[in-house]
């Protein structure tokens, strides 16, 4: 683990981002109903031209700027509801890995339990 938080506090926190989007998600697609603007399907031309910048290697605020800046309400709003569901995608991912891992391997705690276990074993023998 790179981070200095357990596994168990990471699992919580990363659960915790993919909730606050998707509540943001249904705000968007709250705004797009009220405002009688369509909702872009996954095969939508512009959705599917918003989800192939994630390929791009250069991309950042600029790369989508066009989308957001001067664009209309429909664009904008759609553009970041694509956007969510790539932070959302990406966000299960880390989910899956830090549940495996943490299945794998435990937590601090059950690991310190292990090594001290271990140790104890260890000194016995001698």
């Amino acid at each position: 683990m790179a981070s200095g938080t357990s596994k168990k506090m990471e699992l919580k926190l990363v659960g915790v981002a993919r909730a606050s989007l998707e509540e943001l998600l249904l705000d968007f697609q709250d705004f797009l109903r009220q405002n009688q603007l369509p909702l872009w399907s996954r095969d939508h031309a512009k959705a599917k031209e918003v989800r192939a910048l994630a390929y791009r290697s250069d991309r950042s605020y600029s790369t989508y700027k066009t989308y957001f800046e001067g664009s209309s309400p429909e664009t904008a709003a759609n553009t970041a509801i694509c956007l969510i569901h790539q932070a959302n995608y990406l966000l299960d991912q880390q989910l899956r890995a830090l549940e495996k891992g943490f299945l794998e391997e435990g937590g601090f705690t059950e690991r310190l339990y292990r090594v001290r276990s271990q140790t104890r074993g260890t000194r016995k023998k001698l």
